[in-house]
């Protein structure tokens, strides 16, 4: 194991995280924060900025790669203002020249067109929404990096990978040289990964425990739901003794990608699922139970109801 595990915890992160999910509505459904919070967002935000928002719904989903770059590679930039003024005043080629090592085949063109088109949208962004939640946010975020960053000298990086993430296992991957693990709230409960040339940035949620202590904690309510399905009890037990890719899976079982998808999601969220990373040459993902999984859902359980 050859690379070098760092963990990193910034707002500018969470605003990136935010303005994709508001944008791009991916995985709401499956999020903590929910639809809701779209449409509560709207409800608050000027028609005309909803509008200016929402045009970046027809940018390349690709570009968050390059904004998770450039905020990975922010230099002095310790706070979002900071950031933003420094992705306004940079010039195309300083921008192309932070993120060439991840990224070498984006073009001077594409640089200019992300630094045009989302630097003001995501200062606007900031200033209708995520100045208003970020103080909130921060603590959660600096407190869990901390007891990561405590848990280095006593776990291998494998498996703290693993531990924080719910599941992400990293296997052998050519060129490798960094994983950086980075805490996320708006993307609870789901770990997400950025690919790039010698880096992995792994997203992975905070624990945030629920203040009502009478309603079924989050986790267990995910756990249940997952477990609900008959689909996803077969799949669990397809996965249980070696890792599949999705190929595999819709050869065997004879299910569509989407629908797969669609289901691993709902396990990986509940964290039921292993997801092996690796350049293999049979795809970069592979699935496995996570045997933690079951422990935890007794644990759960028997901890809410109080036997």
């Amino acid at each position: 194991m050859s690379y070098e595990l760092k963990i990193d915890v910034s707002p500018v992160y969470e605003l990136l995280d935010s303005f994709m999910l508001y944008v791009t509505k991916k995985w709401i459904s499956n999020l903590d924060i929910g639809i809701d919070w779209i449409r509560d967002l709207d409800g608050r935000i000027p028609p005309q900025q909803v509008a200016a928002l929402r045009q970046a719904a027809e940018w390349p989903f690709g570009d968050y790669d390059v904004l998770y770059a450039l905020a990975y590679n922010r230099g002095s930039a310790v706070n979002v203002g900071q950031f933003l003024d420094d992705l306004e005043a940079a010039s195309p080629q300083a921008c192309l020249e932070r993120v060439t090592q991840y990224l070498p085949e984006l073009t001077a063109e594409e640089c200019v067109r992300i630094k045009n088109g989302y630097g003001p949208l995501l200062r606007l962004w900031y200033e209708q929404y995520f100045r208003h939640a970020e103080n909130k946010i921060l603590p959660l975020l600096i407190e869990d990096a901390s007891e990561k960053k405590l848990l280095e000298s006593k776990m291998d990086p494998a498996a703290l990978i693993e531990y924080a993430s719910g599941g992400v296992v990293i296997g052998d991957i050519t060129g490798l040289e960094t994983i950086v693990l980075l805490p996320t709230v708006h993307n609870r409960p789901i770990n997400t990964y950025c690919f790039y040339k010698t880096l992995i940035i792994i997203q992975y949620p905070v624990d945030v425990p629920s203040e009502d202590e009478d309603e079924p904690p989050t986790v267990l309510l995910r756990l249940t739901k997952a477990l609900s399905d008959p689909t996803r009890l077969r799949l669990l037990r397809y996965v249980a003794h070696e890792p599949k890719t999705l190929w595999e899976m819709q050869y065997d079982l004879h299910q569509t990608s989407e629908m797969l998808m669609h289901h691993l999601l709902i396990l990986r969220v509940a964290g039921l699922l292993r997801v092996h990373l690796s350049d293999d040459g049979e795809g970069n993902e592979r699935f496995s139970i996570r045997p933690d999984g079951a422990s935890e859902l007794q644990m759960f359980l028997e901890s809410y109801i109080r036997i």
